[in-house]
């Protein structure tokens, strides 16, 4: 998935991008979740009540979610044969999933079981504990997510499998390694 020169295609470009672009926007709000946690567990029944409010419409957050999943499979599919970067991006990947597992097993049960948080019921307190815990695991796995792809681009060398294909083996497209550094003569 790269161009002959050694730079990452096109395709492989945008599809990172708007991985970034989508991981970010999911962190943003998974931040927002845990800076708010301290002191949303000390608050009194009505206040609680009052300010889990502040998320009605996050629900429109599901696509950013769904797609960042989706672009980190196809990101992962597309540096598959560059190893390292493959098993970071596919570790983003699981971190993704895992925190939308973790929505689905605590966060959104709590959801149903308030109405949406417009009533609360006797056991509120642990229906809280399980929705605030809830959405910090999954922040700290969307962080997960975001370190381990940067870190996919960081450690990228998008030339290395064609080079390694080429050649004499030595992984310099058939030339010979002079030292540290190669320096061009200029005629």
């Amino acid at each position: 998935m790269s161009s002959g020169s050694g730079e990452p295609s096109v395709a492989l470009k945008i599809v990172r991008f708007l991985a970034f672009l989508f991981l970010a926007l999911a962190l943003g709000a998974a931040l927002a979740h845990l800076y708010a946690l301290p002191n949303k567990m000390a608050m009194a029944k009505e206040a609680y009540l009052a300010a889990q409010q502040a998320y009605r419409g996050w629900a429109l957050l599901g696509v950013v979610v769904i797609g960042q999943i989706v672009l980190l499979v196809v990101l992962a599919f597309m540096v598959r044969a560059r190893r390292l970067a493959f098993g970071l991006t596919f570790a983003a990947f699981l971190c993704a999933v895992a925190a939308h597992a973790l929505f689905w097993t605590y966060t959104y049960p709590a959801n149903r079981a308030t109405d949406n948080w417009t009533q609360l019921p006797v056991e509120w307190t642990a229906l809280r504990a399980e929705w605030e815990y809830s959405h910090a695991a999954g922040a700290v796995l969307t962080l997960a997510a975001f370190v381990l792809l940067v870190l996919s681009v960081l450690v990228d060398e998008p030339g290395a499998p064609a080079e390694r294909r080429r050649g004499d083996g030595s992984g310099h497209g058939g030339r010979k390694r002079r030292g540290r550094l190669e320096f061009m003569s200029v005629q």
